[in-house]
């Protein structure tokens, strides 16, 4: 047995241990399945002609970090980095108050390709935290987010993506758990939780997919999975079924 299975079965068993021990890890994936449907994450969010609107759905919270270059949430305070770039009512209450505004505001169209405006979305099932999504012109942005799949600040999977946002309208990146279409029976794979995955969304077409990796050489990276290879995998599928 070499190290690298040594180390995976050493740790396999440790997992497995605490498992039936009732102490349970990473529940946050196992709090995925009792969040309610991405639209009840979310409130209304107004598209206006000719830009792009960018939010995240599916954890206890999730806030877009950063823009490109520009900074949106704090993550150590859950706060716009900058008040200015929030878009409310008028007045001096600040980016707190403008959260519990009403959605339905008359928004002045962005003023040039650089701008950033955050509009809140409703308040976050973690206590005190406010949802946001973002108004961009279209161009190919960088997009940085942390998802929180539990109620736990201290808990926060990082997601990072380059996409190229040449057509208008809204898009969303909705965090879920991976299922598997059946149970191996391996060890490892019972102990271990399902894959956290992410997938972008414009409109009600998903257009990019990415999951976790849950193996030893590239644990923790999120990657993408081919929407082609998907596509097919699900026709060969379906074809030995009709065949059987």
């Amino acid at each position: 047995m070499n190290k690298k299975r040594y180390v995976l079965w050493s740790s396999t068993i440790f997992t497995a241990s605490l498992l039936l021990s009732g102490c349970q890890l990473l529940t946050g994936y196992q709090k995925i399945d009792n969040a309610e449907s991405a639209n009840a994450w979310v409130g209304k969010i107004q598209p206006i002609a000719g830009e792009v609107n960018i939010a995240c759905v599916g954890t206890y919270h999730c806030e877009i970090v950063r823009i490109d270059r520009t900074l949106i949430i704090a993550p150590d305070s859950h706060e716009p980095v900058n008040p200015s770039m929030v878009m409310g009512l008028p007045g001096d209450n600040g980016a707190k108050e403008t959260a519990k505004a009403p959605m339905n505001l008359e928004m002045a169209p962005l003023t040039n390709k650089n701008a950033i405006k955050i509009v809140p979305l409703s308040a976050s099932a973690m206590p005190g935290l406010t949802n946001y999504y973002a108004r961009v012109m279209p161009a190919k942005r960088e997009i940085h987010v942390n998802f929180y799949p539990e109620n736990n600040s201290s808990y926060v999977e990082r997601f990072a993506m380059i996409h190229d946002f040449s057509e208008s309208g809204t898009y969303q990146l909705r965090a879920y758990q991976k299922k598997s279409g059946e149970n191996s029976g391996s060890l490892l794979e019972n102990a271990s939780p399902e894959p956290l995955c992410i997938e972008l969304f414009k409109g009600s077409e998903v257009q990019r997919r990415f999951c976790k990796q849950l193996g030893a050489e590239r644990q923790g990276e999120f990657l993408e999975t081919s929407m082609i290879q998907t596509v097919q995998t699900v026709s060969k599928s379906q074809s030995i079924v009709n065949r059987t």
